[in-house]
């Protein structure tokens, strides 16, 4: 993987985001205030505006610039938090022109930590937190193996995150004040999360 595979990867994300734009709001208008798929898209779309023109340049340099173009687009909360995520990301990968199976791991890591960090959140919260903790324990499980594959086992995990938020309630962010009525409902953020692993995932397995 070079800059321009992770911005195919990036660019892909964005598709992947406008496409699920309703879906993600209908998921945080039963326990948000229905703006989740929103900001994810408008993010996203930063990111694809601010990764037109760079072409040849190092991954460290794409993924610096999609934090720095999703935090100057969204204001709400996974605003600082994916930001963070792409520049813990850019710092695991810093010096490298090239990326190899071996470091596709460290990318999912380095994301979720920085997620983890920023948020203040812990597994179980019903966050994004929920979906990115497994992608994180899937992709080093999966370690030495091609980098395609440790991206869908991330996005399985992700996924599968999602899915078990419908049985938590929410114990942070706005959902938090719903208390039980929390439950059987699944996080939008968990759900974005995993639409973002996944795209990325199958644009890899593409090139």
């Amino acid at each position: 993987m070079d800059g321009n595979d992770v911005k195919a990867m990036l660019l892909a994300a964005a598709d992947a985001m406008d496409a699920a734009r309703d879906e993600l709001c209908a998921l945080d208008g039963e326990i948000g205030d229905a703006d989740h798929g929103v900001a994810m898209a408008g993010g996203f779309g930063a990111i694809r505006t601010a990764l037109v023109e760079l072409d040849g340049v190092a991954p460290t340099e794409v993924l610096n610039a999609a934090a720095k173009a999703f935090l100057n687009a969204v204001g709400a909360s996974s605003g600082p938090l994916y930001a963070t995520a792409f520049m813990r990301a850019g710092a695991a990968v810093k010096g490298k022109d090239v990326l190899g199976d071996g470091d596709a791991p460290g990318l999912i890591v380095a994301m979720a930590e920085g997620i983890a960090h920023r948020g203040k959140a812990e597994r179980g919260d019903k966050t994004m937190l929920d979906a990115w903790g497994p992608a994180s324990d899937a992709a080093t499980a999966s370690a030495g193996k091609p980098a395609a594959t440790v991206f869908h086992a991330a996005a399985d995990a992700a996924e599968a995150g999602a899915e078990a938020t419908v049985e938590m309630q929410a114990r942070l962010g706005r959902a938090a004040r719903l208390g039980a009525r929390s439950l059987g409902h699944k996080d939008p953020g968990a759900a974005s999360a995993a639409v973002l692993l996944r795209a990325m995932a199958r644009t890899l397995e593409e090139s």
